[in-house]
């Protein structure tokens, strides 16, 4: 009898093989040519160890001893056995691939969030299929749609899908949100409210008696609790808010929205994200104003660019790598069978980065 855990293909070619010639018999990747196909049972003689145990060491290495897996890897490399990732999708119905969808793969705040996502992925013997919205609530469905039968979960950041795509894709395969909490999906979510506080404080600290706000997509949801955390502590703390845009999130976006306000620019302003922010400085020191004596900025994600630029940019540094990694561990977990918390969003800490473009009001 075959090992019910008996994964990696072998089973579906030596089924073939029962049958006659056909696709399973492909199952198990051969070895260059029309050399004869490496099965587990190959590898199984070389390491000296059951055919079961060569499945369980590809398709659950936690179960089999480091001495053995290596063992196991060694003669699989000599024998130039592979793993076929369909195959064990046939016969355990899983693809170890997990779905990351992003909204912008130009925008930098995602290389931190992903490579987080990509480490927990690996850790847990899986794989991450990337996926660019391109700011498009359109294309990010139809993306969705065409991999959604290739993975087993989906995590999606900064959507700008409506709440009734979200939910229904939700209902097929496990998902986790990132930067959008939707009641009925579990999210995890920067602490918008605290960072967009702690820059109001501080431009307050200043000397500053208004704030203006960039916005950023209509579609985001964190747009949107930006713009009603600023109001509310301008509320409690005695400064005037106004709201500007929406702008493209981009360097192009922010550096446009600085020129509609050369005529009259306000003395502090909050942008949606870091590369509005530069884009504003840039236009506004390109147009003879200073950064900050003339205009403060305060940007919003702390990438890279943020301490690259001149001056520095004062920002709301979010944890995008350990976002990343949260939402790939809970979408494990779900596979797993957790019961999902989907009613409140897991809050992520951020924290105010104080550099060079925030200082005292012109007077």
């Amino acid at each position: 009898m075959v090992p019910e855990d008996e994964v990696a293909g072998d089973d579906l070619g030596r089924m073939a093989s029962r049958s006659g010639r056909g696709p399973a018999a492909e199952a198990a990747t051969s070895t260059a040519g029309s050399r004869k196909t490496v099965t587990i049972y190959d590898v199984a003689r070389l390491a000296g160890v059951a055919p079961s145990t060569v499945s369980r060491a590809f398709a659950r290495p936690g179960r089999v001893s480091a001495d053995t897996a290596a063992r196991i890897r060694s003669a699989a490399a000599e024998l130039g056995y592979r793993v076929n990732p369909l195959a064990r999708a046939l016969s355990t119905s899983r693809t170890h691939m997990i779905a990351i969808m992003i909204s912008d793969i130009t925008n930098p705040f995602y290389a931190e969030l992903v490579r987080g996502a990509q480490i927990a992925a690996s850790e847990a013997d899986y794989t991450v299929v990337l996926a660019d919205a391109r700011e498009s609530g359109v294309l990010e469905r139809e993306a969705l749609e065409r991999v959604l039968p290739m993975v087993d979960g989906i995590v999606v950041g900064s959507s700008r899908m409506a709440d009734s795509t979200l939910q229904m894709i939700a209902k097929q395969k496990p998902l986790m949100m990132l930067n959008r909490h939707l009641v009925g999906i579990p999210s995890v979510v920067t602490d918008n409210a605290r960072g967009t506080r702690r820059a109001v404080e501080h431009l307050g600290e200043l000397g500053h008696e208004a704030v203006t706000y960039v916005a950023g997509p209509e579609a985001s949801w964190a747009d949107g609790m930006r713009w009603r955390a600023l109001r509310e502590a301008g509320l409690e703390l005695h400064l005037h808010t106004r709201r500007a845009g929406p702008v493209a999130p981009t360097v192009e976006g922010g550096r446009l929205a600085a020129l509609s306000m050369v005529d009259d620019p306000p003395t502090a302003i909050l942008a949606y994200n870091d590369l509005v922010a530069i884009g504003m400085i840039g236009a506004f020191v390109s147009t003879g104003f200073r950064v900050p004596q003339d205009v403060s900025v305060i940007g919003y994600d702390n990438i890279l660019a943020a301490e690259l630029i001149s001056p520095g940019l004062t920002t709301v540094a979010s944890p995008g790598r350990t976002m990343g990694a949260a939402a790939v561990k809970n979408v494990l977990a779900l596979l797993g069978g957790a019961l999902p918390r989907s009613d409140q969003a897991f809050v992520m800490p951020t924290r105010l980065v104080v550099r060079h473009s925030t200082g005292r009001p012109r007077r």
